[in-house]
């Protein structure tokens, strides 16, 4: 029976991409990721894989462009500044429909910015992040042990939908230490008859590329592309509630900031304030339905965040302004604490009218 082991968050990463059959692994240092790779750099000549510090982030995406067209597991991890390099590499990789596991460790920001951790990037993760009309799937863990989970999932996920998978995970959630289960899965097979494994002469050229100069092609494509997404958003959408079965207030948090705001949440428990918690796991497909069923009991809603305010604005259009939502936030780096987030409830719960129990 499999033991759980004490690892980094980023190391848990690191262990289950192997697991879940990885083979190849691009990158380039930059906190507070670098772990990913300095773990890849060890493990991956011991298993006969590839380990790859590329010369820039630029090189690192298109190294996973490749191997990904010959239908082999991959992936590349960064922090913010550098996936915005590989921003129009993952652009490509939707383009052409093809699978591979992004990681990114945010840092706060914008520009350089600091090493501390942060939720500044859920734009650029949720709204594609490079060009055009795409979307990846993001999955936000919020522990070491989903770390290594969701990084097994994010590769059955790009399999299964051609598409482009992304961990977003705050500076926090790789730096932490917690015991982990690692188990290996087994591998979820799917044909890939689109990818360049040579023809033997037995069937077409593949080709793969995201370049189409006829207009009503690349219309076709985006469409059956965007087919695709709905099948994403009602077959993979995920999150995890709190303390919702009679909760007036709803708390909407993820990473890091969801696990400060359930011992906030306890707190105003015992002050009589009826306060939940809905944990979005998948950031995109966000769970819509799950807030707008919410808002048939719920009275108020607060996004937690450590960003200027992001994720508030797919609250707000999941519950459709049926009420009001509220900001909680700390940037640049820094955490809100549980204070902070009680204080959000109270203050709240005065305006709804004082405790109701």
């Amino acid at each position: 029976m499999a033991e759980k082991v004490l690892m980094k968050g980023n190391e848990a990463i690191a262990e289950a991409a192997i697991l879940a059959g990885c083979r190849h692994y691009f990158g380039y240092p930059i906190t507070p990721q670098t772990e990913v790779a300095a773990y890849m750099a060890k493990r991956m000549p011991k298993i006969g894989g590839v380990f790859l510090q590329a010369e820039s982030e630029i090189a690192a995406i298109n190294m996973v462009y490749g191997v990904s067209s010959a239908g082999l597991r991959c992936m590349t991890s960064s922090s913010s500044p550098g996936i915005s390099l590989k921003s129009e590499g993952i652009s490509y990789l939707a383009g052409c429909d093809l699978p591979a596991l992004i990681v990114n460790v945010q840092r706060g920001g914008p520009g350089l910015g600091g090493i501390q951790p942060s939720q500044a990037d859920y734009f650029q993760a949720t709204r594609g992040g490079g060009h055009g009309d795409y979307h990846l799937i993001v999955l936000a863990p919020s522990s070491v042990q989903e770390m290594a989970d969701l990084t097994m999932d994010g590769f059955d996920l790009a399999d299964t939908y051609r598409m482009p998978t992304m961990i977003l995970a705050d500076g926090t959630m790789g730096q932490m230490m917690e015991p982990v289960l690692l188990t290996e899965r087994t591998k979820k097979e799917i044909e890939k008859p689109w990818a360049l494994t040579g023809t033997g002469k037995k069937r077409k050229h593949n080709i793969v590329t995201s370049l189409s100069l006829v207009p009503e092609e690349l219309e076709k494509q985006n469409f059956a592309r965007y087919e695709r997404y709905r099948l994403v958003e009602e077959n993979e959408t995920r999150y995890e509630e709190f303390m919702m079965e009679d909760a007036e207030i709803c708390v909407v948090a993820f990473g890091v900031a969801s696990r400060v705001s359930r011992n906030a949440i306890i707190a105003a428990r015992e002050m009589g304030i009826k306060a939940g918690m809905i944990r979005p796991i998948t950031l995109w497909p966000f769970p819509k339905k799950a807030l707008r069923q919410a808002t048939e009991k719920v009275r108020a809603f607060i996004s937690v965040e450590l960003s200027m305010g992001q994720m508030i604005e797919d609250v707000q259009l999941a519950t459709q302004c049926r009420r009001p939502v509220t900001l909680c936030n700390r940037a640049g780096g820094m955490i809100p604490d549980p204070e902070q987030i009680l204080a959000a409830i109270e203050n709240t719960s005065e305006k709804m009218g004082g405790v109701l129990v």
